[in-house]
């Protein structure tokens, strides 16, 4: 029995299962999501998506109305978290990525705990882990859950849907260097499944506000400092800013890659002051650049070593001149 099949015995075990992924969800945790919940509905089990926060708006065609929200339910959130016999981690490598609310429901929870993830050093709470930190997406490992358990049979589109999506955004649609062969092999199984990926292109490209693309236009264009001699780019957005643009969830996703696509340039950073703090997302071309180091050491940070996360307490012009001091020491 290989960790799949254990992991299929798991669910045809449990009576109550519940999917969690991280905070600020993204594509890859929201598509993960969904396309494990199909899976488990297939296999004649059901289970309830228990995350943080609210997706992005620009995933809302996805249909994420079967999740249920800490910050807007708690109280579901917590019976359903208490009364869990299997709990799914998806997406995250540490309980703390759960945020202040979630946390302590899942390390006070008496369930069997399950990980699938990409990110590196998980920590050992879970009693079985799935961490392939060389996999682009968890929605890939959905796939290989799928396949590997021996339900090939069963996916189709409305699993394959969410997955193709998941691993179309982790991947920068398929220009990062965490792209494998594998990979393409995993979304052929997704299009031979019915996924029409030519309308999920159209429903994430073709999606914007004009809010959101005025917005960008101005980080852009006022916002953007470049030390050349570095080829970093960064942007900072104050409050002020962001509400002068009817800011909302997901408008500033994908400027980094905007920065990333000026000829020369290896790293991008892009912080927003949002709830009181500094949210900064580092982006960076090439195995030579890692960002995830930077944002670990000194921002409470980390991730993939060409993605990560990271925040700051100070201010829009104090975090930048700190980004300015420290890029030196890194690139």
């Amino acid at each position: 029995m290989n960790i799949y099949q254990q992991i299929e015995a798991e669910i045809k075990k449990a009576s109550n299962i519940v999917i969690t992924a991280h905070r600020s969800a993204d594509g890859d945790s929201i598509g993960s999501s969904l396309g494990l919940l199909h899976f488990i509905e297939k296999l004649g089990k059901s289970a309830v998506i228990c995350h943080p926060d609210k997706a992005p708006e620009f995933l809302y065609w996805l249909n994420t109305s079967p999740i249920l929200l800490m910050d807007e339910n708690p109280e579901e959130v917590t019976r359903e978290m208490e009364k869990a016999d299997l709990i799914f981690c998806l997406d995250y490598n540490a309980t703390s990525r759960l945020g202040d609310d979630m946390k302590p429901l899942l390390e006070e929870a008496t369930s069997k705990k399950i990980m699938i993830d990409h990110h590196l050093n998980p920590e050992e709470f879970p009693d079985v882990t799935v961490s392939k930190t060389d996999v682009c997406s968890t929605s890939q490992l959905i796939v290989e859950l799928i396949e590997q358990s021996g339900h090939l049979d069963l996916l189709d589109s409305k699993i394959g849907t969410p997955l193709y999506l998941g691993i179309l955004t982790d991947t920068g649609s398929f220009r990062f260097n965490s792209v494998k062969p594998r990979t393409h092999e995993i979304l052929a199984k997704l299009l031979t499944a019915g996924v029409e990926h030519h309308l999920i292109h159209e429903k994430l490209s073709d999606n914007n506000t004009e809010s959101r693309l005025r917005l960008q236009g101005y980080a852009m264009s006022q916002k953007l400092e470049i030390l050349y001699d570095k080829h970093v780019g960064i942007i900072g957005l104050s409050k002020e800013e962001l509400a002068e643009y009817g800011y909302i969830k997901g408008d500033t996703d994908g400027l980094a890659n905007l920065i990333l696509s000026i000829k020369g340039m290896k790293a991008a950073i892009v912080f927003t002051e949002r709830d009181g703090i500094m949210k900064i997302s580092f982006r960076s071309k090439g195995e030579d650049n890692p960002v995830n180091i930077l944002a670990m050491e000194h921002f409470n940070g980390g991730g993939h070593a060409n993605a990560s996360g990271g925040m700051s307490s100070l201010t829009v012009e104090e975090t930048l001149n700190k980004l300015k001091i420290l890029i030196p020491k890194y690139f």
